[in-house]
């Protein structure tokens, strides 16, 4: 059995442990206490408010078994079996319109290559939000009907992930550039 005691300082956490068996010794044979029958005590000190070193004292003894269940049987948490929250993203994306690409970041890149391939100095090019929408819409149309063919050619393949070179197959079927 061992007693730990700790004090607490914002520079460093000392911690000290006296071996309880020491004192046995000196202790008369018939005064002696029977240490396998107390609680293991753990002792740790209080944070240090206004220079006092009080020491707390926490109860180490078993707790009884009924307090060990974390969960009751009312708030027991609902686990989905692998794959369904899949089939449920792609319920939701096959019932929204939406875009899925973000505007502000598909503009920045849409301008950002625009600007690489013009080269007449001082001058920009100036997008309408429409033209943007358009593009974008375009854009994402092109990939949804990608990842649909390497999505067949994986599927072909007798796997359900899409690798990369299903997205290669699939664009040398469509006869693009690699």
């Amino acid at each position: 059995i061992h007693l730990v005691v700790s004090t607490y300082s914002p520079q460093k956490h000392k911690s000290e442990i006296v071996d309880v068996w020491e004192h046995r010794h000196t202790q008369n044979k018939h005064t002696r206490t029977h240490f396998a029958d107390m609680a293991r005590i753990k002792v740790r000190a209080a944070p240090n408010r206004n220079n006092s070193t009080a020491l707390t004292l926490y109860n180490r003894a078993p707790l009884p078994v009924s307090s060990y269940s974390t969960t009751s049987e009312k708030g027991r948490r609902y686990r989905m079996r692998p794959g369904i929250r899949a089939l449920k993203e792609i319920r939701k994306y096959q019932r929204s319109t939406d875009l899925l690409i973000r505007k502000l970041p598909f503009s920045r890149l849409v301008r950002q290559i625009c600007s690489e391939y013009w080269t007449v100095p001082g001058e920009e090019f100036r997008w309408q939000g429409s033209a943007l929408l358009a593009l974008q819409e375009a854009a994402e149309a092109f990939l949804v009907s990608l990842f649909e063919d390497a999505n067949l050619c994986a599927l072909h393949a007798r796997r359900v992930t899409i690798m990369v070179s299903d997205i290669h197959l699939a664009r040398r079927i469509r006869r693009q550039d690699l």
